[in-house]
């Protein structure tokens, strides 16, 4: 069901929500939500937000305004706005460049998902020096499981001359403990990336509690 912002009381909205407590307490898509500033008479702005958020998850650093434009009701300005705030936040804090000496590096850059209701399969292209290239989401599937080809993982990986990879994905349900479906992927990725030579250096779960490293539990 659609939410439009009249529905939403006054001190929860989006834009008095960061003012209140700052911009670390919004989602994802209350963020764009704040950038879009209201929706159309078609789409009302939160629903519009939630799919641009989608679509941002699945380009990572390659997002281009044509991305964005396909949604009714996003045209240059919006378009431009939003590319401008991701290639700001990008020039500072830059992930790609980051160095992962150990799993839990990799955590500040893909913490956000640990609030999203489904689970989101997400890889992370590493070039030989050990720095990010880029994030994607790969999949999302349920509330406790979401399929994954070693195909649709590489892909990308291999479009960035990627040198190794690191999977992740949150667990919106419960615990922190590789189901037998999470361990059969993980094979299957170290299999492909040994085929492909695109070695799979670490797959991670986690939540806002924590996370459970396969290399580092010696899994892997």
């Amino acid at each position: 069901m659609n939410t439009r912002m009249t529905d939403i009381p006054e001190h929860d909205r989006p834009r008095e929500k960061l003012l209140r407590k700052g911009a670390a307490a919004l989602s994802d898509q209350e963020l764009v939500a704040v950038l879009l500033g209201k929706g159309t008479a078609a789409m009302d702005v939160m629903t519009l937000a939630g799919k641009l958020v989608r679509i941002v998850d699945e380009k990572g650093l390659q997002l281009r305004a044509d991305d964005l434009t396909q949604y009714g009701g996003v045209g240059d300005a919006k378009a431009a706005l939003i590319l401008a705030a991701v290639e700001f936040a990008r020039r500072r804090i830059k992930p790609e460049g980051s160095r992962i000496t150990t799993s839990a590096d990799l955590l500040p850059h893909v913490r956000h998902y640990a609030d999203r209701r489904q689970e989101h399969f997400l890889c992370a292209s590493i070039n030989g020096a050990n720095e990010i290239l880029n994030i994607r989401v790969v999949s999302i599937g349920l509330i406790d499981r979401t399929p994954v080809h070693p195909r649709e993982v590489f892909a990308d990986a291999l479009v960035d001359r990627a040198a190794a990879i690191i999977v992740a994905h949150n667990h919106p349900s419960g615990g922190l403990e590789p189901s037998a479906a999470d361990i059969e992927a993980t094979r299957q990725l170290k299999a492909a990336g040994s085929i492909v030579g695109v070695p799979l250096l670490d797959h991670i779960i986690f939540n806002r509690r924590g996370y459970f490293s396969f290399l580092e539990a010696g899994r892997l």
